[in-house]
């Protein structure tokens, strides 16, 4: 399945998470994702509000302690270290899937505000995007992604203002220095608008820039559309994010999606930090990355390191191909490449979850989650593996 988010207004957190809700996402997988958090003090609503006409859902995260002032300011948002939020998440009950997006797009947080100030991303202090609403924000969205079953997101040129705004740092440059940071890294494009509201907020950059590509929508048989607001209603344009999901379509070359497979090779790195930089390409917005094995001038072993990404993460790929592997050099070609449609759903195993994705021909176990079952169950993996494919074959009434 895959979702395209229309950014012509602008993209927050919550209008991301609003969005996928309007478009079908279960509430209650949010929610269950939230109390997975182990995080207390909130409470949500969700309302349908017109923005310029246009029918929406709002998001509405209250924390305890946390009011606006005279200015229309929130204060009394905790200043969380990145180590601190990125603990939270991966001591958390989420689900492989959930918690591995989440955690992706914390670690880019953290990186990007680090390299702003110079200072070790693990000693980074998040401010706004550290509030507990921001990390309900990302958590969501990610269990809303996965409640519709997309496993590929695109999305438009974001609307960006202009001026200034007033932050827990100061007033800032519009965009603020972290948006622009991920906009530039990823490749993505904007639209000005003429405007001095925080149209792009980090929180909803860094979900868009980690998890998807920046792209006009791929032809999609479209099953679901939905409108997330923002929290303002400005005059002559509606202030909301919109999601398209369907299923796209597969078939000729002409179909097929372009994108770029950049390579190095390299005869004196250890395996281990193959296999990070190959995690680090992943989450840099890599479609896949593996190593192959060669045979380089004088008779030396090497790897061959490849990584397959979209204009919008090439430059980004490139980036941790030579930072991560010391390379002098890296080759890119352009290829074309024809997802196949595919299903996500959950089966249990003596009340487990495991997630699957459901092909026309086969089923896929997600790996983390049958290591958990079996780690839990004293079971043996490959036992576990079988049995939640059979599970999930069920599922579409095969044998």
């Amino acid at each position: 399945m895959h979702c395209w988010f229309n950014c012509c207004a602008g993209v927050a957190g919550d209008m991301l998470l609003a969005s996928l809700i309007d478009a079908g996402a279960d509430r209650l997988d949010v929610m269950d994702a939230w109390g997975a958090l182990g995080v207390s003090g909130y409470a949500a609503t969700w309302e349908r509000v017109q923005r310029c006409g246009v029918t929406s859902l709002w998001t509405n995260v209250a924390v305890d302690g946390v009011h606006d002032d005279r200015d229309g300011h929130d204060v009394g948002h905790p200043h969380r270290p990145a180590a601190e939020v990125l603990a939270l998440i991966e001591s958390s009950d989420l689900s492989a899937r959930v918690k591995a997006d989440a955690l992706a797009v914390y670690r880019r947080l953290a990186e990007v505000e680090g390299a702003i100030h110079g200072i070790d991303p693990g000693d980074v202090e998040l401010h706004e995007v550290g509030a507990i609403d921001s990390i309900l924000d990302v958590v969501g969205v990610c269990a809303a992604l996965a409640s519709l079953g997309v496993d590929e997101i695109a999305y438009s040129p974001i609307a960006v203002g202009h001026g200034t705004v007033d932050t827990t740092h100061g007033r800032l440059p519009n965009p603020v220095p972290a948006v622009s940071r991920l906009l530039a890294e990823s490749g993505a494009r904007t639209v000005g608008v003429d405007t001095t509201m925080e149209l792009a907020t980090p929180t909803g950059v860094a979900v868009l820039t980690v998890l998807g590509t920046c792209s006009p929508m791929p032809p999609m048989t479209v099953r679901s559309t939905g409108f997330g607001a923002g929290t303002a209603d400005p005059p002559g344009r509606p202030n909301v994010v919109q999601a398209i999901v369907g299923d796209t379509e597969t078939g000729s070359a002409a179909d097929g999606r372009p994108c770029h497979l950049l390579e190095a090779n390299v005869d004196d790195v250890t395996g281990e930090v193959i296999a990070h930089t190959i995690a680090l390409l992943l989450a840099a917005g890599a479609h896949d990355a593996w190593a192959t094995p060669i045979v380089m001038k004088k008779g030396r072993p090497a790897h061959t390191v490849h990584a397959l990404c979209d204009d919008a993460a090439f430059v980004a790929v490139r980036t941790v191909l030579v930072r991560e592997t010391g390379t002098l050099g890296v080759r890119a070609a352009p290829v074309q490449r024809w997802p196949q449609q595919r299903d996500a759903a959950t089966v249990h195993l003596d009340g487990h979850p495991i997630g699957v994705k459901l092909g026309a021909t086969r089923v896929k176990v997600e790996h983390d989650d049958a290591l958990s079952a079996a780690t839990a169950l004293g079971r043996p993996l490959r036992d576990v593996i079988a049995e939640a494919e059979h599970l999930g074959r069920a599922l579409r009434g095969q044998p």
